[in-house]
């Protein structure tokens, strides 16, 4: 008699549904598992022996066979310790089999029978309620799993509680989501001292998703704008939420099991590898993209990157999506993220500090911004370049908008298109739109039309170009709360795709 129960088997962020299969029949004792297993769940079964041991429970002395179906699926992870010990168990009539074969479960177990938090348990839910049956998974996971619907989801702090469980004995309670994070209280917009020009290329980025580009002299307040980004971005919608969460849960970053409505704010450093960048490794995981989807991706000392690892960025960049092909996994993530970057304008910084004039100019600037292709640089909707400020501005009090007053004109921003998208489920900034709903939204009239085209002649604009001033002309008319895009909306975009400007 073959005693059957179910888990999970993580493809990106697909969960896909496994049947653990349990066999004891005669011959010599032996404990064996098939069906693609790595060495995490190969060495399950000496766990799983004495989580069962510390509960007086000895293995009978014949053949254990366990399978993982479908057999050609690879199986990773220490997940699949709790499923293929409750499989074990309906094997040797300790629970009832037909309660196991409704439940879909997670979890790592430890040699003295208790559970350790499993990663990927807000994707295993979501597979679970999919299936319509209950998610299993260890108390440390649960809230994290309740998300997805608290009903379907059983917390077991250890098997023995499992074993209670399923007799009738103490049944577990439902677990219960956890809490809602609440956003930190990041550096505010209006400590940075002058960058007026730099301060609206932010909030316009912020505002529609562009992808930004700082260019200055060290010190000169790059990184410090980008950290205020964060604070002038709206939260996180409920399925945006959802979305990152899940990212977040394969890669075990969830703080006990509460979801956060903060975007995300990941920067890497130049020394990080492609594999850490865009994804993959010997489990295909997630990359520091993905892990920023929704959110923002700061690389500061851009040019400093491998230029693999930004080359690999065009295409994340233009789809929103990132495919990680190994030759035993085609893996698919999300990466819908909001790009800044930061850069000094050559080698030693102060290419554009006359009173530091580079001995090697123009050369040193050539050599060090060419590190930067130009089929990524067209990807930057934004260019600005960041200039020192002066002692003089220094001792001059904090003054300009707040985060909160930036935010709140964000927001409006943001609201607008939403509505805009609504219909549109893959679109919901302006640097999402394309093709006919790009021409939908971004419609010219007799005099704005002859004036773009005569400037994207003028300045040798590409297609792509032509197309992300249009966006970025958008977004500006919407903060500006108009219907229609004017000529200065489109001279200030083409201001800040051009790049330039100062204080």
């Amino acid at each position: 008699m073959v005693s059957r129960t179910y888990t999970v088997a993580f493809q990106g962020i697909e969960a896909r549904l496994v049947e653990v299969q349990c066999a004891i029949t005669p011959g010599l004792p032996s404990f064996g598992i098939v069906g693609l297993p790595d060495k995490a769940v190969s060495e399950a079964r000496e766990r799983v022996r004495a989580a069962l041991g510390a509960m007086s429970i000895a293995l009978p002395a014949r053949r254990i066979t366990i399978n993982l179906s479908p057999a050609d699926l690879p199986k990773e992870g220490s997940h699949f310790d709790l499923p293929i010990a409750l499989a074990l168990l309906c094997a040797l009539g300790i629970i009832p089999e037909d309660n196991a074969q409704e439940t879909v479960a997670i979890g790592e177990l430890s040699l003295d029978g208790s559970l350790i938090a499993a990663r990927g348990a807000l994707p295993a839910a979501m597979a679970a309620a999919a299936e319509g049956r209950v998610l299993l998974c260890p108390a440390a996971s649960g809230r994290e799993a309740a998300w997805v619907d608290e009903l379907c989801v059983t917390a077991a702090p250890s098997l023995s509680d499992v074993v209670r469980h399923f007799t009738g004995q103490v049944p577990l309670a439902p677990a219960r989501p956890g809490e809602v994070a609440s956003p930190p209280t990041g550096p505010d917009l209006c400590d940075v001292k002058g960058q007026e020009r730099a301060k609206r290329a932010l909030e316009i980025a912020a505002a529609g998703r562009h992808h930004l580009l700082f260019v200055g002299t060290p010190g000169s307040g790059k990184s410090m704008l980008a950290a205020r980004l964060p604070g002038i971005l709206p939260p996180l919608s409920p399925q945006e939420a959802l979305e990152t969460s899940m990212i977040h849960s394969l890669c075990g970053l969830l703080d006990q099991g509460g979801i956060s409505r903060t975007r995300p704010f990941r920067e890497p450093h130049h020394t990080a590898s492609m594999a850490a960048v865009v994804g993959g490794g010997r489990r295909a995981q997630p990359g520091e993209v993905s892990l920023a989807h929704n959110g923002v991706l700061f690389m500061d000392e851009f040019p400093e990157f491998a230029r693999g690892v930004l080359e690999t960025l065009r295409q994340p960049i233009e789809t929103g999506e990132i495919m990680i092909a190994r030759a035993n996994a085609h893996v698919k993530y999300p990466c819908k993220f909001m790009l800044v970057a930061a850069a000094n304008p050559c080698k030693c910084g102060y290419l554009s500090d006359p009173a530091r004039a580079c001995s090697r100019a123009p050369a040193c600037g050539q050599d060090y911004m060419g590190r930067i292709s130009g089929p990524l640089l067209d990807r930057f909707d934004l260019r600005v370049d960041v200039p020192p400020v002066s002692f003089q501005d220094l001792e001059l009090p904090s003054g300009g908008d707040t985060s909160a007053t930036v935010a709140a004109r964000v927001a409006t921003a943001r609201a607008v298109q939403q509505d805009r998208f609504a219909a549109t489920p893959d679109m919901r900034t302006n640097a999402d739109a394309e093709g006919e709903a790009l021409e939908t939204i971004a419609q010219l009239n007799d005099e704005t039309r002859p004036y773009l085209l005569r400037l994207a002649e003028r300045f040798a604009l590409s297609a792509r170009g032509y197309h992300r001033v249009l966006r970025l002309a958008r977004t500006i008319a919407d903060l500006d709360a108009s219907l229609d895009i004017q000529r200065p909306h489109l001279a200030e975009a083409l201001s800040f795709r051009l790049g330039g400007g100062a204080d």
